[in-house]
């Protein structure tokens, strides 16, 4: 059979040389995992639409689309207009995980969840003709039968990232975050030699761990970094910043293996905030101390921070600014909060009336979607804005570029990049 996989995105047009760069020098994950799960029978193309259009004349026999939450409408779009011309349509990811009734009224069978025994499966029936409306992996997947992604694209090794995944779950329960509706609580990890295999396979010099966070099982960890020492490989991965500040060992380690930079899920500088939420890895006054320690052992730092929280006052975003001056936190991301369906925090917002659209496309961690308790929304927009726009100011950029003490041509390209590419990522006004 002919297989048709899509990401849906909601930007189909590119505005930007550098994003069109951006987009194809990091090829999508989910996408080649997806290629990589398809049994080998069957031929398989691939339109990742941050830079490639559908071809709604392609002829083939499934299509599946992907979509999180914020491109469940694009994803809706494109589906409709192939089952308008007769073709299945399949959706699955995050979204339709946590919608899968809606989703349904788009598609001829939705998959709900992990899709490594899920997808063969669905197209085992299709081909006997015995497709079902669901597909629910109810069972976390063992991480024996996750497989290395089927990368489609081996151009331009030399400035390509390269996404790779050692672990997969989350054992934590933020009441905002969505992760949860595919990938479950149980925290798994893929054999430490597979993952050393499948990186050695990788032309690319630079990686980027897509581990929701790679500091939970850390005698894992610390053998995965021991044995990607001399692999003279360079990558970013997500942390807890409780365990960031207290071990040693795992920093050196982790700098001995390339590690150039950590993402951490800071959140909020308001410890009331912080508890709420059911963060349990942080402590905000050790932020500081944390932060300082991993620079000490030469590795950058990005903070992650969440506007609109119950606690937040109109001063949240000053009293931000100035921490993440004080700290000299390397990069930073801005998000206005989010109640993605699915999650607590969307259930607690529905009860108390507080959702103020469901138009899933305003769904980007950029529009205010409910009404916060201790500011307006305007006001909520305004100062997540602004906050960004200080931060990534053009002097502030070569700034934080050229504080960089391992700076070398290949890391100002990617660093340059990566700073321009955020500043549009995060970007609020204009969007």
């Amino acid at each position: 059979m002919r297989v048709l996989l899509i990401l849906a995105h909601t930007n189909t047009k590119v505005t930007s040389l550098h994003e069109l760069i951006y987009n194809y020098l990091h090829p999508s994950f989910t996408l080649e995992q997806l290629a990589a799960i398809t049994p080998k029978q069957h031929q398989v193309e691939l339109v990742d639409m941050r830079y490639q259009k559908v071809d709604f004349e392609w002829n083939g026999n499934i299509i599946g689309i992907s979509c999180r939450t914020v491109s469940a409408n694009t994803a809706y779009r494109v589906a409709d207009e192939f089952r308008r011309r007769g073709k299945t349509v399949v959706l699955g990811g995050y979204h339709p995980s946590a919608m899968p009734e809606e989703a349904k009224q788009h598609a001829d069978s939705v998959v709900i969840g992990e899709a490594e025994l899920t997808w063969p499966q669905l197209l085992k029936d299709f081909e006997n003709g015995k497709l079902k409306p669901f597909y629910r992996q109810n069972r976390p997947v063992d991480p024996e039968l996750i497989p290395s992604p089927k990368r489609m694209s081996k151009k331009f090794p030399f400035f390509s990232v390269a996404s790779i995944q050692a672990t997969r779950g989350c054992p934590f329960k933020c009441s905002f975050c969505p992760i949860h509706k595919v990938q479950g609580y149980k925290y798994r990890t893929r054999p430490i030699d597979k993952v050393i295999d499948e990186i050695q396979s990788i032309p690319s010099r630079r990686l980027f761990f897509v581990d929701n966070s790679l500091t939970i099982d850390l005698e894992y960890t610390k053998m995965l970094f021991k044995k990607m020492k001399g692999l003279d490989k360079r990558f970013n991965c997500y942390a807890n910043i409780n365990v960031l500040g207290k071990d040693d060992e795992l920093l050196r380690l982790a700098s001995d293996a390339g590690c150039e930079l950590w993402i951490v899920g800071f959140e909020t500088i308001n410890q009331k905030t912080i508890d709420s939420i059911g963060k349990t890895t942080n402590v905000v006054k050790e932020y500081a101390k944390a932060v300082k320690k991993i620079h000490d052992y030469g590795m950058m730092i990005q903070g992650l921070f969440v506007f609109g929280f119950d606690y937040d006052t109109p001063d949240i975003f000053d009293r931000t600014l100035e921490a993440i001056y004080k700290w000299e936190l390397d990069k930073a991301g801005f998000a206005i909060l989010t109640p993605f369906p699915g999650t607590s925090l969307f259930r607690k917002f529905e009860k108390e009336g507080r959702i103020i659209t469901r138009d899933w496309s305003k769904y980007n961690l950029k529009n205010v979607v409910f009404k916060p308790k201790n500011m307006s929304e305007q006001m909520l927009f305004d100062g997540t804005n602004r906050l960004l726009n200080k931060f990534y100011s053009f002097p502030n950029m070569l700034r934080r570029i050229f504080r960089d003490e391992r700076l070398d041509l290949q890391r100002l390209i990617n660093r340059s990049l990566q700073e321009i590419s955020s500043k549009q990522l995060y970007k609020i006004l204009g969007w």
